[in-house]
């Protein structure tokens, strides 16, 4: 990270290099784990699309709509106007990894529909943590640039807001495999090898979720280091 006095600081590194090496091993297991069970068709041969159709159904889903959108691995459940939104590498897929993913957002669903308070949560934080991170840079790099400590911590006030987020999803993304895994094996869909890859699946996925975590973490106490180290400075 360049430092407010436009220099790369070395001390940077021994908070987020940690961190990042957890971030490219949890890509690395994602890629891996997914590129591998989307080469395996799921014992019914059924694609995401209508795998999707009929766990909401069955989970008495009725008014979840479906809708595709762009990009891969970009599928998610929008809580705010009950649509399931698929990627169309897994809404046509017929791949073990395709039912993990499809089974996990509407993991989210029922979270929704059940008043989950932790999805509750961090739906509610989005737009702070959206608006405080931008806000926390401002304030923190403007404080340090003209030595005034109250907005460096006001800064940082304001960016460990994602890193409450990043807690809060958590649990969250762990609730939404568990729902996902459960009604997987109540459905009758998948067998036990399909039961098992998806499990694969799901669990490299939520290893991003730590990494996040780690990388918000080690950000904030980076920063707290650095206001701790002005206020030294201030009184010598």
């Amino acid at each position: 990270m360049f430092y407010p006095g436009f220099y790369f600081d070395p001390m940077y590194l021994v908070f987020a290099l940690p961190a990042l090496l957890l971030a490219f091993y949890a890509q690395f297991r994602v890629s891996s784990t997914y590129g591998k069970y989307s080469r395996i068709a799921n014992m019914q041969g059924i694609s995401g699309l209508d795998a999707a159709r009929s766990l909401l159904d069955a989970s008495g889903l009725h008014g979840v709509s479906i809708e595709g959108t762009p990009g891969t691995l970009s599928d998610h459940y929008d809580p705010r106007t009950k649509t399931l939104r698929l990627s169309q590498g897994v809404a046509h897929s017929n791949s073990v990894a395709a039912l993990g993913i499809v089974a996990h957002e509407i993991g989210h669903a029922l979270q929704d529909q059940r008043g989950y308070v932790p999805l509750q949560v961090r739906t509610g934080l989005v737009p702070i943590v959206n608006l405080g991170s931008w806000l926390g840079y401002i304030f923190f790099i403007a404080g340090v640039l003209i030595n005034i400590s109250g907005l460096v911590w006001l800064g940082i006030a304001f960016f460990s807001g994602s890193v409450l987020f990043a807690l809060v999803t958590l649990p969250v993304e762990r609730n939404a495999s568990s729902r996902a895994l459960a009604l997987l094996e109540n459905s009758g869909m998948v067998g036990t090898t399909d039961l098992e890859g998806a499990k694969s699946v799901l669990s490299a996925a939520s290893l991003t979720y730590v990494a996040a975590l780690a990388q918000a973490l080690s950000t904030l106490l980076y920063y707290i280091f650095l206001a701790l180290g002005m206020g030294r400075r201030r009184r010598d």
